[in-house]
């Protein structure tokens, strides 16, 4: 699904860590905060999945480089990625049950450890 750039409020800061002068002064850290409850863009069954998913405002920061416009482009990979996951919808689960030769080795198996634990008892003290 498509995020449409007009719906998404984009906040600039200050990054954090060392730059000296230039981190100082430059606003290079963007934060993207979309409302997925006011947006026109998803369907229904879209929107119900992301409320659920996500919340009502998705987030997504940046402040990897130096440059502005580039971590304006990552965090918008970063929003558009973390809406593409919740709306994946899995297949669902088909029950399936054990096969024979598997219960009969997980038997065995429970079989040795018992017989294990018991051969390290000590044995019953003779009358």
């Amino acid at each position: 699904m498509e995020v449409p750039q007009d719906e998404v409020v984009v906040k600039l800061s200050r990054s954090g860590g060392p730059g000296g002068q230039h981190a100082n002064t430059s606003e290079t850290r963007v934060e993207l905060a979309w409302d997925v409850r006011a947006s026109a863009a998803p369907s229904e069954a879209q929107r119900a999945l992301l409320l659920d998913r996500l919340g009502p405002v998705v987030r997504a920061v940046a402040e990897d480089t130096r440059s502005q416009a580039r971590n304006r482009d990552l965090a918008f990979e970063r929003l558009a990625a973390k809406v593409d996951a919740a709306l994946v919808v899995g297949r669902p689960r088909r029950p399936t049950r054990p096969s024979r030769g598997a219960v009969e080795r997980r038997l065995q198996a429970k079989r040795r450890t018992g017989q294990t634990k018991r051969n390290r008892q000590a044995p019953p003290p003779d009358d």
